[in-house]
């Protein structure tokens, strides 16, 4: 395996199903952790951090009046949510899988430090940990590379919905977008493109964690991925 602990970083909308009601689709829940429990079962230590797009949207919370530091409570709020529905799915798939959280909810959850999340990473549970940073002002990217940093891990999983990697103009408005297959962060601030928040890029600069991008449609790309296969974009410290 190329590696042995990663970050996953799924988007709020991987749970959700544009065909089916509500902020949860049963079908790509299934499919998000059946991908999850795939790599598991090789024996890799598993981190994933979850956005809250499918139940508020940053967007829609600004259009409505309501304050940017609400608003991000709120989108900590609905990563709980959804890590709560993530692990209860890997555990009935026979996985092991705990929720930890950056803001205090001691009735449902422990409370997130870097010793717990390696202490359950080593016994073999997914690490799904919710709340952001528990603080606002702060993105899920942000969190990802935050928790890649605190636990050691070699990669971080950016698992898009539709994407194959990072490309030089936007694919669905050009077609002849070029796709990058290994750029630096550098690279990335350079050229402004919005594969995730420049706050995280400049994290990673000086980090020895690679960034795979991949579209995640293709529930085989996480394994691919551990597996050492040349798909999406790797993004390089530098």
């Amino acid at each position: 395996m190329k590696y042995r602990r990663v970050v996953i970083k799924l988007s709020g909308e991987a749970l959700a199903n544009n065909k089916e009601s509500g902020i949860l689709s049963k079908n790509a829940l299934l499919e998000t952790a059946n991908a999850i429990k795939s790599i598991q079962d090789l024996g890799v230590q598993i981190v994933v951090i979850i956005g809250a797009g499918n139940i508020c949207r940053g967007s829609i919370i600004e259009s409505t009046g309501i304050d940017r530091v609400t608003g991000d409570y709120m989108g900590m709020l609905g990563t709980i949510i959804n890590s709560f529905a993530l692990r209860e799915t890997i555990k009935n798939l026979g996985g092991k899988a705990e929720v930890l959280t950056a803001v205090t909810v001691k009735e449902f959850a422990q409370t997130y430090s870097p010793e717990l999340a390696n202490e359950y990473l080593n016994n073999g549970y997914v690490t799904i940990c919710g709340g952001g940073l528990g603080k606002p002002f702060f993105t899920t990217d942000t969190c990802a590379t935050q928790r890649a940093i605190d636990t050691h891990a070699e990669a971080i999983f950016m698992a898009k919905n539709g994407v194959d990697g990072i490309f030089d103009s936007d694919p669905r408005l050009n077609k002849d977008a070029k796709m990058y297959k290994e750029i630096k962060c550098s690279d990335i601030i350079k050229q402004n493109l919005k594969v995730m928040d420049l706050t995280a890029v400049e994290m990673l600069k000086d980090q020895n964690i690679d960034v795979r991008v991949f579209n995640m449609n293709d529930s085989t790309n996480f394994l691919k991925v551990i597996n050492g296969e040349d798909i999406g974009t790797t993004i390089k410290k530098g």
